[in-house]
């Protein structure tokens, strides 16, 4: 005679069929948000007026010293001195690269390298910028140009005819909005003065600490968009102390030196105003 067992229950069968457990990061974790922007704590700029002043005092204690060689005899010299003849060219320099007569600034050159170069001139590393230029130029393009031995970048402006219009002939070389730019003598299109933006700020803020160097910062730590960082590309830049010489209310030029100070300025920026 068979005998027929009684069925058990038995628990339902779990639709994973294991038991849950608590997610852990791996295949089907989402992808972690972009990185906050850092708070920007720049130090603003001086004033406009301060800086005219500083400027007109420059200018009149380089007028002042001209007109005092100018008064001096001209001695011819019995022999010359090989050793004190600068060997670039350029302005004379002192025994640690520094420009004589010249004023030490912080320039960056930034930007995405599939979109235009940003240079940024500030008084120290901490500041705001002073100066925002966008050159018609792709930045990976423009460090690739950064590897010849001397880059030599003009920007030049028109002068404004007198009696064009209210103040003419007050406005600073650097306040100029639009410039023609040449690089190593070649005309590359236009160069355009621009406000600060927050993501300029950003790159500021992230750089504060740096005083000389180049690098890439990731898209992460800029708080971009995932599409947009891969369609742009990384964000490059080079950070460098230059020389400030003001020549005239006219023209202004600022020379990189290498950390050594030897080998000359890998990157001359020249401003004029014709």
């Amino acid at each position: 005679m068979m005998r027929y067992a009684t069925p058990q229950s038995t628990p339902p069968m779990s639709p994973l069929h294991g038991t849950a457990t608590p997610r852990t990061p791996g295949a089907y974790s989402e992808m972690p948000p972009p990185s906050p922007r850092p708070a920007i704590t720049l130090t603003p700029p001086p004033s406009k007026k301060k800086q005219r002043r500083t400027a007109a005092r420059s200018l009149r204690a380089i007028r002042a010293v001209r007109a005092l060689f100018r008064s001096l005899p001209i001695l011819a010299p019995a022999c010359r001195f090989h050793g004190i003849v600068p060997r670039h060219g350029g302005p004379s320099r002192m025994h640690d690269g520094h420009v004589s007569g010249a004023s030490r600034t912080t320039g960056t050159l930034f930007g995405y390298r599939r979109a235009r170069v940003t240079l940024a001139v500030q008084e120290t590393p901490g500041s705001v910028p002073i100066l925002l230029l966008e050159l018609a130029m792709q930045t990976g393009r423009f460090m690739q140009e950064m590897g010849a031995e001397h880059l030599r970048v003009a920007l030049e402006c028109e002068k404004k005819p007198p009696g064009a219009g209210a103040g003419i002939g007050r406005t600073r070389l650097l306040d100029e909005p639009l410039w023609t730019a040449y690089v190593n003598g070649r005309k590359i299109g236009y160069a355009m003065r621009r406000e600060p933006t927050e993501d300029d700020l950003t790159v500021m803020q992230l750089l504060r600490t740096v005083s000389v160097g180049a690098g890439v910062l990731p898209n992460d730590v800029m708080g971009c968009d995932t599409a947009e960082g891969q369609e742009a590309g990384d964000l490059a830049y080079m950070r460098a102390r230059f020389d400030r010489v003001v020549g005239s209310r006219d023209s202004e030029s600022l020379y990189m030196l290498n950390p050594d100070g030897n080998n000359g300025p890998e990157l001359s920026i020249f401003f004029i105003r014709i």
